[in-house]
């Protein structure tokens, strides 16, 4: 692959400068500063200093300008990985042509703007003819050229960047795949998202601290995940990303933080994010927890006030707006721009459960926000054209948080049972259950279901999965736990899987047997 760089001319004052910090803050390209390298090259060659501007003259004058490739050649020799050079600066045709000589791929962007916009930025007199008249040989070789007086700093980026994608956002292969509850929440994603953590460079989730995704930890105490994804313990090495949609409690994040060791390069947040404030906790605990068995952490009441309070004067906090999160904070559109281009695979993890969706659950016992696939991508800021998978999470009993301390119920189920009965036809003990089967953020008693295919139908339609994980295989009894292969589930859990697949018309690619470190079955083609 040939060697890359922008290079960037243009008038005093036309926004070069920003237009190169922009590009350098993408964290994949370098910048080099065409008057500071001349200066360098005269110190080295002469091993006195010069005034900067006097040894670029000098430079470009005993070499026709064919220094500057000379001098980039060298760098890239000496680093096979140099990425995307920006050279900032260039001001004769001679230092693009000998670049491009010299086997480089190069975009020249030459920035104009007219003498009153530009005196006006730089606050100094333009010397419009022989600054333009200097200019127009650049001008005219550059691939292209952009008028900063109808362009802002941000339209200048865009045009560039997009000139620099080697695979377009829009045209890159499906990176994408979405984790998603297809019952009442608790289906056990936070096991799955874990599993399949290590196959991607990107881990994002939405939703706010009323879903607890718990994760198995060898030789400790499986971790509660309330704001950040689930896949964090297990892979390391993953970018983690927390999107517009999502909603926050600052001392849940920054106590996952803390006890997670994330560092600043791991985690970054959309500024658009919304933050709880007590306000918001102290009005679903008032209204919401004994009428409808609401966690009442705060989520609902905290996006009706950033739907509500849409005003200058606003009391209403973002993610930007909180200084303890200033150094995550982050632009998550262009960092999944830059992932698409890349070519690295994201995995998006919902919350809760399909029908708890505001909009087709059982009203009013639902949550605050849609929590479909689709909404799940359009919280995180992901296109659906760049989605690969879907992956719809079910367990074979489902279950749903239990009713509100005032004997309230907390919401339709079809034919409720009790962990007795579930106890009696698995094996597993009724105290274990008992013990196992609580909320993970409520901390009550759950309740509990027999398997709705009338449920699973409507899921599917909503969802549009490509593929079932079930969990809970164990609850179709013990012996499940001893099972490593699809073949060694006991008779009745393969009569499930296939009913299971015959009504869904997919694949159940994968199964929970346990909540251990070797407890899933894993049957993907993909």
């Amino acid at each position: 692959m040939k060697p890359r760089a922008i290079v960037i001319s243009g008038r005093h004052a036309a926004g070069k400068t920003s237009l190169a910090t922009q590009l350098l803050n993408r964290g994949d390209a370098t910048l080099i500063e065409v008057p500071a390298l001349a200066s360098e090259v005269w110190t080295r060659n002469r091993k006195r200093a010069s005034a900067v501007k006097r040894a670029q003259l000098t430079l470009d004058s005993e070499s026709d300008g064919h220094w500057l490739a000379e001098e980039l050649n060298k760098r890239l020799m000496n680093d096979n990985a140099l990425g995307l050079l920006v050279v900032d600066g260039a001001t004769l045709v001679a230092h693009v042509a000998y670049l491009r000589q010299s086997g480089w791929s190069v975009i020249h962007v030459h920035l104009d703007g007219s003498d009153g916009a530009l005196q006006k930025r730089s606050g100094l007199r333009v010397s419009g003819n022989s600054d333009a008249r200097e200019c127009a040989p650049m001008a005219k070789i550059a691939d292209v050229v952009i008028d900063t007086d109808r362009c802002s700093a941000p339209d200048v980026f865009a045009r560039v960047l997009a000139r620099t994608e080697q695979v377009r956002p829009l045209t890159a292969p499906p990176l994408v795949d979405v984790l998603v509850g297809g019952q009442y929440g608790s289906e056990g994603k936070g096991n799955i998202a874990n599993y399949l953590a290590p196959e991607y460079q990107v881990l994002v989730r939405v939703g706010g601290p009323n879903a607890g995704h718990k994760v198995f930890r060898a030789g400790a105490q499986p971790y509660t995940f309330r704001q950040l994804p689930s896949g964090a313990l297990g892979n390391r090495d993953a970018m983690l990303i927390v999107g517009a949609g999502a909603v926050i409690s600052l001392p849940t994040l920054l106590k996952e933080i803390g006890e997670l060791a994330i560092p600043f390069d791991k985690l970054m947040i959309d500024p658009q994010a919304m933050m709880i404030d007590q306000s918001d906790v102290d009005w679903e605990v008032q209204h919401l927890k004994a009428a409808i068995g609401s966690t009442a952490q705060g989520i609902g009441a905290a996006t009706a006030r950033k739907i509500l309070y849409r005003k200058p004067d606003s009391e209403v906090r973002l993610a930007k707006h909180v200084p303890e999160l200033k150094h995550y904070v982050g632009d998550t559109i262009e960092f999944f721009a830059s992932c698409f281009s890349s070519g690295k695979k994201i995995m998006l993890e919902g919350t809760q459960g399909t029908t708890l969706s505001l909009h087709h659950g059982h009203y009013p016992h639902v949550t605050s926000r849609v929590t479909t696939a689709a909404a799940c991508l359009a919280e995180a800021g992901l296109a659906s054209r760049n989605v690969r998978k879907i992956l719809m999470v079910c367990r074979t009993y489902p279950i749903r948080v239990g009713d509100s301390i005032s004997g309230n119920t907390s919401g339709y189920m079809s034919q409720k049972i009790d962990f007795g009965a579930i106890a009696d036809r698995s094996g597993i003990a009724y105290s274990e259950l008992k013990e196992t089967e609580v909320g993970s953020v409520s901390g009550r008693p759950r309740n509990v279901a027999e398997f709705d295919w009338s449920q699973l139908r409507r899921s599917l339609i909503l969802n549009g999965p490509t593929d079932i994980a079930l969990t809970f295989a164990d609850y179709l009894g013990v012996s499940n736990r001893e099972a490593f292969r699809y073949e060694q589930l006991n008779e009745g859990t393969l009569r499930f899987i296939e009913e299971v697949e015959k009504v869904g018309g997919i694949p159940v690619s994968m199964i929970s047997t346990a909540f251990n470190d070797r407890n899933i079955i894993d049957r993907r083609m993909w």
